[in-house]
């Protein structure tokens, strides 16, 4: 039996996360038809199941409060290789510059000439209740300090969000436990 291929995570000051873990053979047999996503808060990690077999098991980073990733049943209402957050992100001048970073677009006021720049979620896929509920959670690449860091998004690796993006499909049910 070929052994599982491991990713690494990004570099930095981060607490020791296991890396990802890619069952390729299992991977080879998950088909948009067939996937499921199931996240679990209490241990930060993701699994790509194809029936009760996992394909990619993966850490993440959830929201950094109790409540800001919510927990239950999902799908993938939304797909966008490049999306931007609509609420997080950076001031920015005419010129290109990063005027204030870390800002709140529904709370901060830019500086005279900045505009709002929102932060990039690659591999973005937004989740909802059902095919016509639009959350403001979703499933992208993103840093992985080890523990949840993030506004209520669940962050993976960018090797990872791209494996499921490509996977999974409009409909793909997605599970978040404790």
């Amino acid at each position: 039996m070929p052994s599982p291929t491991q990713t690494s995570n990004s570099t930095g000051s981060q607490k020791k996360t296991e890396p990802a873990i890619v069952h390729n053979e299992v991977l080879e047999r998950a088909t948009p038809d067939n996937i499921a996503v199931v996240v679990t808060l209490s241990s930060q990690r993701a699994q790509v199941k194809v029936g009760d077999e996992t394909a990619i098991d993966a850490p993440v980073s959830t929201g950094q409060r109790a409540g800001w990733t919510p927990k239950g049943s999902f799908v993938i209402v939304q797909k966008e290789i490049n999306h931007r957050s609509t609420v997080y992100g950076n001031f920015v001048s005419t010129e290109g510059h990063t005027v204030r970073s870390g800002v709140n677009s529904r709370k901060d006021i830019p500086p005279s000439g900045a505009a709002f720049v929102g932060a990039p979620m690659k591999w973005f896929m937004r989740l909802g209740s059902h095919l016509q509920d639009y959350t403001t959670v979703g499933m992208h690449a993103g840093k992985l300090p080890g523990y949840p860091a993030s506004h209520g998004c669940i962050r993976l690796p960018e090797q990872v969000a791209r494996l499921i993006f490509e996977k999974a499909k409009i409909g793909t049910p997605v599970m978040i436990v404790d």
